[in-house]
């Protein structure tokens, strides 16, 4: 009997490690298959993520090298190429799903790997869902994977900790050079970073401040309904009192209305420009705004050594949870304590995980919903731990560019 296959999606915004993912299930399905070929057989990528299933464009990931595939470790972005295509319910997205199954079978798929956030959790239960109402066989495992840090049940999800480091190491950096200036030059610097409804990136920044007036002085967060006049007398009195402010703002900030607070656009800087207009307004204070977006996650060369491992360890735990006869589940991180920081891998139920969005909790936000407590403060330090350095080679970080090569398609033609 033929060895069954298996199918990787990477799904939604890349990290800096959602290829260690990738390098760890790539691995692992090479190394079950050189103990018994009859396990598991090919390991196929979809092109773009679920569009590649849908278009039958699947990269063979057998072409590519054992060296190369190791590299996947220390590289940012999506190698097979990602995407945010929504596959909707079952109800009214079933030509979808039945386009899917036929891929699958077509190509003898039998283990279905989702890399992704909780949108993907539920795209992969509800194709798990169609796929035993057919009778058609296929075990589902879903991978955690979101810079947000808003999966359920999971104590972290991959990519958080590189993005909460970076950001952390930025403001830092940038605070030294705004009290540097402040008394000529800007008094108050804006830094926006990504988070549409959980302020998880934001807090992150919190951890550059260990004494009273370091900078981050201010942290507004989705959690927090922002209030003009509670911020801009925080603002003056930060100037007042340290010289200078620096503010780490949310993209996803809200009024105590509901995200209504005179930003029309959601574009990355529209928030973060907003803000740092109000202080010139308002209080004449020269202000400076940078947009961490895209820089935030994709800085592969100050990642975390923590979020490297737990990304490259979910990968191979996932593929053996397929080959266990595992369906309908997702590994997830879960801890055992703080200091030393220790955890370990537990499962869950993609229908719990499904389209489940996990918000800062209370205990995280200080009295003043400015910034962190120390609780949070305990939770986030070991995201941040470790440096995993990529090659450099003259001056620069060297990562890998795969084949990509493409299966010979099967079926007809499918447009999305």
């Amino acid at each position: 009997m033929a060895a069954i296959n298996a199918f990787y999606a990477q799904s939604g915004g890349a990290t800096a490690v959602i290829n260690a993912t990738a390098c760890g299930l790539i691995e692992e399905a090479r190394r079950q298959h050189r103990v018994d070929p009859t396990r598991i057989g090919q390991v196929y990528a979809g092109r773009d993520g679920i569009l590649g299933a849908l278009r039958e464009d699947l990269i063979d990931t057998s072409l590519e090298s054992d060296a190369d595939i190791a590299r996947l470790r220390q590289t940012p972005g999506g190698a097979f190429g990602s995407s945010r295509f929504h596959l909707g319910p079952l109800a009214t997205h079933r030509a979808m799903y039945e386009r899917l199954a036929a891929v699958l079978a077509a190509h003898d798929i039998g283990y279905f790997f989702i890399n992704g956030g909780e949108g993907s959790m539920g795209a992969a239960w509800h194709l798990s869902q169609m796929m035993r109402e057919i009778g058609q066989p296929l075990r589902v495992i879903g991978i955690p994977k979101t810079v947000d840090n808003d999966m359920a049940l999971t104590d972290c999800c991959p990519g958080f900790g590189s993005v909460a480091k970076y950001i952390a190491t930025s403001v830092r950096e940038a605070g030294y050079d705004v009290a540097s200036m402040s008394q000529t030059s800007t008094k108050v610097f804006v830094l926006e970073v990504m988070g549409r409804h959980a302020g998880w990136i934001t807090a992150a920044a919190g951890l550059a401040s260990e004494a009273e007036g370091e900078p981050p002085h201010i942290l507004l967060l989705p959690e927090v309904g922002f209030d003009d006049r509670k911020f801009l007398a925080r603002v003056r009195h930060c100037v007042e009192t340290y010289g200078y402010c620096v503010v780490v703002t949310a993209e996803g900030l809200c009024d105590a209305g509901g995200c209504n607070f005179g930003v029309s656009s959601r574009r990355a800087g529209t928030v973060g420009r907003y803000i740092a207009d109000m202080v010139e307004v308002h209080l004449g204070y020269k202000q400076h705004l940078a947009v961490a977006d895209y820089l935030q996650r994709s800085a592969r060369h100050l990642a975390s050594a923590v979020d490297v491992a737990q990304a490259h360890a979910l990968g191979a735990a996932a593929l053996r949870l397929a080959l266990a006869g595992e369906s309908d589940v997702a590994p997830i991180l879960h801890r055992l304590s703080d200091v030393p920081y220790r955890w370990e891998i537990r499962t869950a139920p993609l229908a719990a995980l499904a389209n489940v969005e996990r918000r800062l909790p209370p205990e995280f936000i200080s009295a003043d919903g400015f910034h962190i407590t120390e609780a949070c403060r305990r939770y986030l330090a070991p995201l941040i731990a470790g440096e995993d350095l990529p090659p450099f080679v003259n001056g620069l970080p060297v990562y890998v560019r795969l084949k990509n090569q493409s299966l010979p398609r099967r079926l007809p033609a499918y447009a999305v």
